[in-house]
């Protein structure tokens, strides 16, 4: 089993068992209403002081995993318990273990998790012989996937409708860390804002939603991309928390362009496909059809090419344009891309004019 004395120390926390001189802080966290303390935490205030005594230590003495307390070391932080992280479902026979936490809500958004769970995996692998660590988080949790790829874990795969909570069933990723594995974070595209001298390239936000469901009744946008006809607030929505998905995987990044002048949304551009290995990349773009006729989507384009290239390393971009649609074949070429042919059939059966841009096509 683990040690009934784990103490684990990181930059800005203590990780350490939960114990009876917890029982006026835990009394308050229960009283708040705050959900992030372990499974099987009292749901009153009268029964802490047994939890303290036996309940959060069962787990333990099992011998399938332990509950820690995430306290706040830094100096004045008073060790106040800023969150729980657990092991569980161990299986010393196969090597395995299953990590989890939760953060107070007070103190979300500072990386704590992700020191916590760096921190605790490395001590798993330092100082036992299990070889894999387990973390499962929603599908439609960005914080937690944040989490799981910052702290080096591997994203495995999606088990459909895995569980099922009080709004209904819900998606489950699946992430792994082994021994062998270097702990660092996938790479990944930073979420950083671009400049043109007309343009802000940035993040969607919600002030974008409306601007994207007009944008998608547009009959140009209808007619050469596959925007469901009736888009809506809620595709919106799906559209952001998909496009941050793929970017914390480093397969894309997705930017909302917004002319400086107005603060309006303009453009779409996204990068898909990113293959860190061979350095390539595919460039799509959509111009709302308010915007159109300014050459912002090609300034954008092409400022976000240089970024590719001189920040990233990439060696090569690749851009489709349906053989029927002018306007994006014009987009491409002003941005520097030069036309190599068509490729028949490309996208949903239709003839595509295949572009590609190089670093030396800049300079």
């Amino acid at each position: 089993m683990f040690p009934a004395d784990v103490s684990i120390v990181t930059d800005r926390l203590l990780l350490r068992p939960f114990g009876p001189e917890d029982e006026r802080r835990i009394k308050s966290i229960v009283q708040s209403g705050a959900t992030f303390l372990p499974p099987g935490a009292p749901a009153k205030t009268s029964g802490v002081a047994r939890w303290l005594e036996a309940g959060v230590h069962e787990l333990r003495r099992s011998g399938q995993g332990v509950h820690l307390a995430m306290t706040d070391a830094t100096p004045g932080g008073d060790g106040r318990i800023v969150g729980a992280i657990s092991l569980f479902k161990t299986s010393w026979t196969a090597g395995t273990t299953e990590v989890g936490y939760g953060v107070h809500p007070l103190y979300r958004g500072r990386g704590f998790a992700t020191e916590a769970v760096r921190a605790l995996a490395s001590w798993v692998f330092r100082t036992t012989e299990l070889r894999r660590i387990d973390l499962t988080a929603n599908l439609d949790n960005l914080a937690s996937l944040h989490v799981a790829q910052k702290a080096g874990f591997t994203w495995e795969g999606v088990l459909r409708s895995a569980v099922l909570e009080p709004d209904g069933p819900h998606d489950l990723v699946v992430f792994g860390l082994l021994r062998e594995d270097d702990g660092e974070p996938s790479r990944v595209l930073p979420r950083e804002e671009l400049r043109t001298p007309r343009l802000l390239l940035r993040a969607y936000a919600e002030q974008d939603v409306p601007d994207l469901v007009a944008m998608a009744a547009d009959p140009l946008i209808q007619a050469n991309t596959g925007m469901p006809r009736d888009y809506t607030e809620e595709h919106a929505h799906a559209f952001f928390s998909r496009s941050e998905r793929m970017r914390m995987r480093g397969h894309g990044i997705a930017w909302a362009v917004e002319e400086l002048a107005s603060g309006r949304f303009a453009a779409d551009v996204g990068v898909r496909d990113l293959d860190w290995n061979h350095g390539t990349a595919e460039v799509g773009y959509m111009a709302a059809p308010w915007a159109r006729g300014n050459g912002y989507t090609a300034e954008a384009v092409a400022a976000v090419a240089r970024w590719l290239f001189d920040q990233h390393g990439l060696r090569r971009l690749q851009l489709r344009a349906a053989v029927t649609n002018q306007a994006s074949q014009r987009v491409a070429e002003k941005a520097g891309f030069v036309r190599e042919g068509v490729a028949r059939s490309s996208l949903v059966g239709e003839d595509m004019v295949l572009y590609s841009l190089v670093p030396s096509d800049l300079a």
